[in-house]
């Protein structure tokens, strides 16, 4: 283990997967236009990947940690003070 806790094996899968998400950044292409890479090798990226998360979560279980490290969407965002409160007039609909 080095100095951050890591093994050398949590290292080499850090490593490989940031190569392989870099190749996937450096080479997205806009709506409508052809990818560079073939839907063969989109695919094997996709399952190195896979593979990768899948031997993260196993090494963290080895260790008896649990990953505390989940997506983050907008609707997980929580303001400062904890609750929003939305007056129940802005709710119903206008009468005609």
């Amino acid at each position: 283990m080095d100095s951050n806790g890591k093994s050398k094996e949590e290292r080499i899968l850090a490593a490989v997967k940031f190569v392989l998400v870099s190749v996937a950044k450096e080479t997205a292409t806009a709506p409508g236009m052809q990818h560079p890479l073939s839907d063969a090798t989109l695919h094997d990226i996709r399952q190195c990947l896979t593979l990768i998360a899948d031997r993260e979560r196993e090494l963290q279980a080895e260790r008896g940690e649990e990953s505390t490290l989940r997506p983050v969407t907008a609707a997980d965002k929580k303001p400062a003070g904890g609750e929003v409160k939305i007056p129940l007039d802005s709710l119903r609909k206008p009468r005609a």
